[in-house]
């Protein structure tokens, strides 16, 4: 065991060996690199793959009780100071490994299919192996400097790779907000890194965790300065994890490629704040505040990120404010204590995300040929509808995703859900209800985003050589509306479009511009190449491949977290889950009791509960979205009630505030522009008119006059009677002038 242990160290390092290769590649030999890009991928996947061989091995000795393992190397040493680098091993890792290495390759093998076309193949590659081996090395980090090392380097990457396209300006601009929206976070982190060396003399997790068992009960540090410096760790998560109010890069994070959306809301830049909370847990427990403040936090993400889905029509933008709720769910958990329920979730939501992150890949994928190349077209889930009868298994494991994330048993994210509900009631009846509340919206939005993307028709038209065959454009509107079919849809259009674009509530629909119309679509078959239709099509193999392994993941992951002990359910008791046990020192170093009981009375109550609100939400969106309003359309009692001018005018109104703040982002960014990023610039014009007018004036004006009375001095000088006339004459003026008047 402890052999195995001993070469944890190159987990992180196995895809080092690929990256360099391409980068000497790449700066050596260019043209001969870029000829065999395709080649590279297959390295890339294979390490990788080990480094999970290596992960699982890990594993399952945790499992199997193996205790923790730390081996250090001193980096520097002097009297005073000393530096150590190393790695740690124990449960938290070992789980942290397995995620980031099975979602890694799962995004490789898919990005090989998603990225063959794009000129910056092997760059994409270079970036995205990098991107995983400094995630690899952030969760096997021993200290809080090496957490640091390797935090800045997920940022690194993760800037590189939004801003992938950097000739696109929107793709330049979301990457720079990336960049300096986490700048904030971090300068909070280094400074609590900074704070806690200062009061121990040391950066190793076991003098801190030794503050938190004895110093701070005994009162032998400040609390307060201990609370701030607290504050300060949990301020680098809020901004990693896209917590509220430092959530706004995220969205905006969506304009790099689909892949490695993917990978950062599943695995890597995301989770890594959540991570850093979960290491740091022993000592946060120890300080009530701190843990008010990160439940607080949690609630507040988790309910403003689901509102914000609500309107949104970009797909990509849409799971992005929903991996924010999520978060939100797993910030929440820790902030009341329950450690075991926020890793479940983290765990059963990387891999469904990374499910529908991939699936709105392949759904971009296969709208590109008929909306063209843009993001604004082919993500905005306006122009699609009525996918499932063409892309049939990228509709499917889409559906199941989504279906797990609403909360839907036996699927994954139900299990870890249906826990941080149950342990917020307990905690506070507060949370509980806004927890319960945003579960009831996160089914209505995700079953939103499937049944714009899926149902109905295909709101975009398309044509062949000689013959036109029209979708139904628009036979469905974002609220649920259909378009009578006695009603010119060219009059519709050209009536109902304003200046804020597509309203979520059928106000405004936009004009499907006519080059969209007549675009052909020509790919190839076994049978050799052969000309047909644009229809959306399924991807290729290796992008279709990953989505059914993250399927059988969605399907059973979440079985981790139910009771193995087949007799415990019949006596009323459910018995340590396989995840317990997994974390069982992590549970005893937090003092949570591993051996906890729960009736199954109460679970299955709770499981009805949470069910109900899930099924709910589906419900309102399945009437508001979906082909079933055609049915309840025809009631006379919805139709009697809808009629009624103050009901309707109400309703109207509640729905126009709904996307009004929704569509906008709650108007946070707005409020960031004009507050941040307009009053800096004002100030820094400020600043720049009193450098030059006034501090460069004063400088340039004593010049300037000693010049001036240089130059009058020296006539005076002079010796010639002519200028001494003159001066006499202006001075004889001037002095009558001043008489006279």
């Amino acid at each position: 065991m402890e052999h195995t242990y001993q070469y944890a160290w190159v987990i992180p390092l196995l895809p080092l060996p690929v990256i360099m290769s391409m980068g000497f590649g790449l700066f050596f030999i260019p043209t001969a690199t870029k000829n065999l890009r395709r080649i590279w991928a297959f390295p890339s996947v294979l390490f990788l793959s080990i480094a999970m061989v290596f992960s699982i091995q890990l594993s399952i000795q945790q499992i199997n009780g193996s205790a923790i393992y730390q081996y250090l190397w001193s980096w520097t040493l002097n009297n005073d100071f000393s530096l150590e680098f190393g790695y740690l091993i124990d449960p938290l890792t070992s789980i942290m490994l397995i995620l980031i290495t099975t979602v890694g390759i799962l995004v490789l093998i898919y990005s090989d299919g998603y990225m063959s076309h794009d000129e910056g193949y092997l760059r994409f590659f270079l970036y995205i192996s990098f991107f995983t081996t400094s995630m690899l090395g952030l969760v096997t980090s021993s200290n809080l400097i090496q957490i640091y090392f390797f935090w800045e380097l997920v940022g690194m990457c993760s800037y590189l790779l939004i801003g992938f396209w950097f000739t696109r300006p929107i793709a330049a601009s979301a990457c720079q907000k990336a960049f300096v929206t986490n700048r904030v976070g971090d300068f909070g982190l280094l400074l609590g890194i900074l704070g806690f060396f200062w009061i121990t003399g040391s950066l190793e997790f076991r003098d801190l965790f030794k503050i938190a068992n004895n110093w701070i009960p005994n009162n032998g540090i400040n609390s307060l300065l201990t609370t701030l410096c607290a504050f300060l760790l949990f301020l680098g998560a809020v901004a990693k994890s896209a917590q509220f109010p430092l959530h706004v890069w995220l969205p905006d994070a969506m304009e790099g490629p689909t892949p490695i959306s993917a990978l950062i809301h599943a695995a890597t830049m995301v989770a890594a704040g959540i991570f850093l909370l979960a290491r740091l847990f022993p000592l946060f427990i120890s300080l009530p505040l701190v843990m008010t403040l990160i439940s607080l936090v949690g609630t507040i993400t988790l309910f403003l990120g689901a509102t914000l889905a609500l309107a949104q029509r970009d797909i990509k933008r849409s799971l992005a404010y929903s991996t924010m709720s999520q978060l939100g769910y797993m910030m929440l958990a820790l902030g009341i204590g329950s450690y075991q329920a926020a890793l479940f979730h983290l765990i059963t939501h990387a891999y469904s995300k990374a499910l529908l992150f991939l699936g709105s890949g392949s759904v971009i994928h296969s709208m590109e040929p008929l909306v063209g190349y843009s993001p604004d077209k082919s993500q905005n889930m306006v122009l699609m509808g009525g996918l499932r009868k063409y892309i049939p298994i990228t509709r499917t494991t889409f559906l199941w995703g989504t279906l797990s994330l609403c909360g839907i048993p036996p699927l994954a994210c139900f299990w870890s859900k249906d826990e941080i509900l149950s342990n917020s009631w307990l905690y506070s009846p507060f949370f509980g209800i806004i927890a319960s509340f945003t579960a009831g919206l996160t089914a209505f939005y995700m079953f939103r985003i499937y049944l714009l993307t899926f149902d109905g028709y295909l709101r975009v038209h398309f044509q062949n050589y000689s013959t036109t065959k029209e979708g139904s454009l628009y036979s469905i509107s974002l609220w649920g509306k259909k378009i009578p079919k006695g009603v010119n849809r060219d009059f519709v259009l050209s009536t109902t479009k304003t200046k804020s674009g597509v309203s979520f509530f059928s106000q405004n629909i936009p004009k499907i511009q006519g080059n969209a119309r007549n675009r052909i679509g020509c790919f190839s078959t076994s049978f050799g190449a052969k000309n047909t239709f644009a229809y959306p099509h399924e991807p290729g193999n290796t992008m279709l491949f990953p989505l059914l392994i993250l399927l059988l993941f969605t399907l059973f992951i979440g079985f981790i977290g139910i009771s193995f002990d087949n007799g415990a359910m019949d006596n009323g008791i459910a018995e340590l889950t396989l995840l317990a046990k997994w974390l069982t020192p992590s549970i005893n170093l937090t003092q949570e009791s591993s051996n906890s009981s729960i009736n199954s009375y109460e679970f299955i109550t709770n499981a009805i509960y949470s069910v109900s609100l899930a099924i709910f939400g589906l419900l309102i969106a399945y009437i508001l979205y979906g082909s079933a309003y055609s049915f309840f359309q025809n009631l006379d009692l919805i139709n009697s009630f809808y009629k009624e001018s103050p009901k309707k005018y109400f309703f109207d109104q509640v729905k126009k505030k709904i996307y009004s703040w929704s569509y906008n982002r709650g108007y946070i960014d707005i409020f960031y522009t004009r507050v941040f990023t307009l009053s800096i610039r004002g100030l820094t014009e400020l600043t720049e008119f009193f450098d030059k007018g006034i501090i460069d004036g004063i400088t340039n004006g004593v010049g300037l006059v000693s010049f001036c009375i240089g130059e009058e001095i020296k006539y005076v000088g002079g010796g010639r009677i002519s200028s001494y006339l003159f001066f006499f004459l202006c001075y004889v003026s001037v002095f009558l002038f001043l008489f006279l008047s």
